[in-house]
Formats: C-alpha cells, structure tokens, sequence
C-alpha cells in the first residue's frame, strides 16, 4: 500500500522545481516529456488480484522519471471497515518516482510492462499539467467503484481527456470480452472461497454486455485495448497510440486463467450430495437430518439477510437487485422450529406448508427468469445448488404432512 505522505512530498518537490531552474518532470518542455502506460500483472493478495497501472511521465533531459497512479487507501482511516462495508470507498491519487516503485513490484514478482505512447508536445504537457493538479491535496481523493471508478478507469480516463476523446469513441465501439461477474471470477478463482462470495454477492449489474471501453477497468484489459487505438498524425493521417512496448520485468507468479471457472457443475453437485445428505439422515438418523437442514437454513437466512443489507443499505450497486435472495432469504428461519418438531413426529403447520409453497414459487420464478429476454443475472449455479435442498425439505416436511393424515 501506497503512502499518502509520499504523494505530498511528491508535491513539494514539484513545486521546488518549478520554483527552481533544475530541469524535472515538473517543469520541462512538452517535447522532453516521454509518457507511458505501466500495466502491472495480478498479485497475490486478494486486493491484488485484478492488476494494477499507472502513467509513467518522463524528462529525457534530466532523466527524472514520475509514475502516478490513483491506487492509494489506508486501513488506518478513520471507520476505514465501516466505509468499505456501505461502499463508501475513499482513494486517493498518489506518485511515486519510477524505478522503485517499478522494482517494488518486480520484487513480488509481478509482471512489468511499459507502453511508450505516441503523445505530442502538447498532449504531454496537458497530461502532465492535469496530473500535477490532480495530485493537489484537495483533489486527489476520488470515492472509489470496483467497475465503474477505480484506479485503472482513472488513468484510462486521464488518458481520454488530453486524448479528446478519441479513446472512448474507439473502445465504445468495440465489443468487451466478458461481463464484470466473469472477469472477478477469473481473477480471484486463485482464492475458491472469495470467489464464490462474490459471485454469489453480485447482482444483475454484473452481467451486461460490456464494450471495450467498459471492460478497460481491468490493467490487463486497458493495455490490450490500447494497441488497437489509432490517434490523429497531425498531418491528417492516423498512427498507432502505442509507439512501442516492453515487458519490464516477466511475472513469477501464478497466472490467472484464461477463462471463467464454470460453477455450475460443482455447486450443482455439491446440492445434490447436501439434499441426499438430508433425506439420507432424515430416514436413518432424525437427530443429523435436523441439524444438517437447520444449518443450511439459518444459512439461507443470513445469505438472505446480508443480500438485504447490500441492496438496501450500501452503495454496492453492483450487488442490487439480486435474483439470489429468490433463493437465499430470511423467511428460511420461519422453518426451523418445523424441523425440529419433526423429531417428535409432529407434522408442519399450515403456515409452515405455506412458506414451503411460496420457497418453491421463488425457485420457479428464478428458473422463468432465465426465460426472459433482456440483461438476466447469470445465478444458474446458484439456482442448482439450492434447488435439490430445497426439494428435499418440502419432501420431507411434506412426508411428515402425508403420515398425519393417514
């Protein structure tokens, strides 16, 4: 993690050169200034997984060399978890002299890479006027969106700025790779658990198709996209934005997949083996069979609960509107006394049956969802996974409803 006090003496020094004669990023002339993209492969920290990059600016006379990046948070701010928990993220934006902070990261074994972009004079004194501004104290701090407003879209933006444009008019007229939901389940499938966390956690917001411009909130995704860009010649031709590139420094670690991990067939098979787990114990041991569906109940009911809290009560709008609470809600309480009443042989109540009826709707109201037409939010391994459970609790509740009425 970045320092925030290293980003003001970054100020300071810049104001000492442009109070002084010293040649430096600062002060040069915009023919001196070589600016390029930093694009840094994914890390090992689960904060690290989606990659990291930065605009590198570069006085070829002095040599000087400055990478600012908007990637800057402390654990130590004040209500730091509360904030992150409402989705009310604070970054900040942050530089760093160029060879080490390029070797900080060469050192973890993160891949390096260097895009030379082909700016004019004029367009590198732009960017690089903008980013000394942007760095001011009182404009550094931005509120930062996983998709929307990070770090990545920050500099893809600064870029489009003294661009004119031209950049989101190229990438908005290209087709994205993938949808944000299978983009963080490629990058964190490092981590199982976290992964299926927030797959679970996101809502339909993660599922629409997605332009080229869109997708650039990843590093990876913004380098490719940029050799692909062509920018004005100044004699009325076209040239390539990327003048060259270099890898840095290779990646040590383990690369993140290609593709998305399909969790359909694990989950699936993981809520088969739970409800024959359930209607095994409900025959040969009562005493497991209520605990093993009491557990998953009173996990149905938090899942339910914290999906409530996100769309309600957060500004994680990537997690509104999700089809899961169909699946996972808190009415799934109301159904614990009624298994364990089951022990004694005591048959679900009319309500009980009621809330088994409208659980079964939902799932059937989740399956016709994926029948409509339109932006549908991709649950199906979900929806397999709680299906078989909740088939074998109506089951059994409904076997316990058939034997009181012989």
């Amino acid at each position: 993690m970045h320092s925030v006090h290293r980003l003001l003496l970054l100020v300071l020094l810049a104001m000492v050169a442009v109070t002084t004669a010293h040649a430096s990023v600062a002060n040069a002339p915009g023919a001196n200034l070589e600016v390029s993209l930093i694009t840094y492969g994914p890390g090992e920290t689960y904060w690290e997984r989606f990659g990291h990059d930065a605009i590198e600016v570069r006085d070829s006379v002095s040599g000087e060399s400055v990478d600012f990046n908007y990637g800057v948070f402390d654990f130590n701010e004040s209500n730091f978890f509360i904030n992150f928990a409402r989705g009310r993220m604070h970054y900040l934006m942050d530089a760093e002299y160029s060879a080490p902070e390029q070797a900080s990261y060469t050192q973890d074994g993160r891949s390096v890479t260097r895009q030379h972009l082909a700016l004019s004079a004029e367009q590198a004194t732009a960017l690089r006027d903008f980013l000394l501004w942007n760095m001011r104290p009182e404009n550094a701090g931005y509120a930062y969106d996983y998709y929307a407003d990070n770090c990545t879209t920050r500099v893809r933006d600064a870029l489009d700025k003294i661009l004119g444009g031209t950049l989101k008019k190229q990438l908005t007229a290209q087709p994205g790779g993938m949808t944000y939901r299978q983009q963080t389940a490629r990058l964190m499938s490092a981590q199982p658990w976290l992964m299926l966390v927030l797959d679970l956690g996101l809502g339909p917001y993660a599922d629409q198709p997605l332009n080229a411009w869109q997708e650039s909130f990843l590093p990876m995704v913004l380098q490719q996209q940029l050799n692909r860009v062509q920018i004005d010649d100044g004699s009325g031709g076209l040239k390539p934005l990327v003048q060259s590139e270099q890898l840095v420094s290779p990646n040590r670690l383990d690369v993140p997949p290609m593709n998305p991990p399909d969790l359909r067939l694990p989950l699936a098979a993981a809520g088969l083996i739970l409800a024959a787990c359930m209607l095994g114990a409900q025959r040969w041991l009562p005493l497991g069979y209520a605990l093993l569906t009491s557990t998953y109940l009173i996990a149905a009911g938090l899942v339910g609960l914290l999906l409530i809290g996100l769309w309600t009560l957060t500004t994680h709008h990537s997690a509104w509107a999700n089809a899961n609470l169909l699946l996972f809600n808190p009415f799934a309480f109301l159904l614990l006394p009624a298994i364990w009443r089951t022990r004694r042989g005591i048959a679900p109540s009319r309500f009980i049956q009621a809330i088994l009826l409208l659980q079964l709707a939902a799932i059937l109201a989740t399956l016709a969802l994926h029948l409509l037409p339109g932006v549908v939010q991709q649950n199906q391994p979900w929806l397999l996974f709680a299906m078989p459970s909740w088939l074998a609790i109506a089951w059994s509740l409904r076997q316990k409803t058939a034997l009181k009425s012989l």
